[in-house]
């Protein structure tokens, strides 16, 4: 398959909140989500976010949500954030991903990814990616790790009990760390 390259990147705005919800609801559950290579749909109900969420993500300090546009056409997003650890390393952390169904699997995720940390690195200086993926989700991880990721072992719990992050529909999730060192 042939690779576009016609992607345009801008920071979301207040008025991309409801049209960034849909997408990511659509990327992650329900079975519009089975459309493209990678869902949540099987491991997760409910919601992946909400109009409050995503306002959050776009004023927080130190954090960006991308609106990546094809023809004008809303085709995916992802939240980058500014972190520093205690040794004073600065990090981006990547999340909020997704792509329309319908343009996985075409190479619109692979363009947004390399954007996202070419972004991290010339605006923050970060020398790593970091990121967490529900550790259940193997496909989705072996992608990240052809892509340079490592996986790190660090788990964190997956919140059971607030349904703000979906109903959980087995009771072993939890979210690995996985990360990559950039130029």
């Amino acid at each position: 398959m042939t690779v576009k390259t016609d992607l345009k990147f801008r920071p979301a705005g207040e008025p991309d909140v409801p049209a960034l919800v849909a997408l990511v609801e659509s990327a992650y559950r329900g079975d519009a989500s089975r459309a493209g290579w990678t869902t949540e749909a099987d491991l997760l109900d409910g919601q992946r976010t909400d109009p409050e969420g995503v306002r959050a993500v776009i004023t927080a300090p130190g954090s960006q949500l991308l609106a990546v546009l094809r023809d004008d056409d809303l085709v995916a997003c992802c939240h980058l954030e500014r972190r520093v650890d205690p040794s004073g390393l600065v990090a981006g952390y990547f999340g909020m991903f997704a792509v329309r169904p319908g343009l996985q699997g075409g190479g619109v995720g692979r363009q947004v990814l390399a954007e996202a940390e070419r972004r991290v690195a010339a605006e923050w200086g970060a020398r790593e990616m970091r990121m967490r993926v529900i550790s259940a989700r193997d496909e989705l991880i072996a992608w990240y790790e052809r892509r340079g990721y490592t996986r790190t072992g660090r788990l964190a719990p997956f919140p059971y009990g607030d349904e703000r992050f979906g109903v959980p529909r087995r009771p072993d999730l939890a979210f690995e760390l996985l990360v990559k060192a950039l130029p």
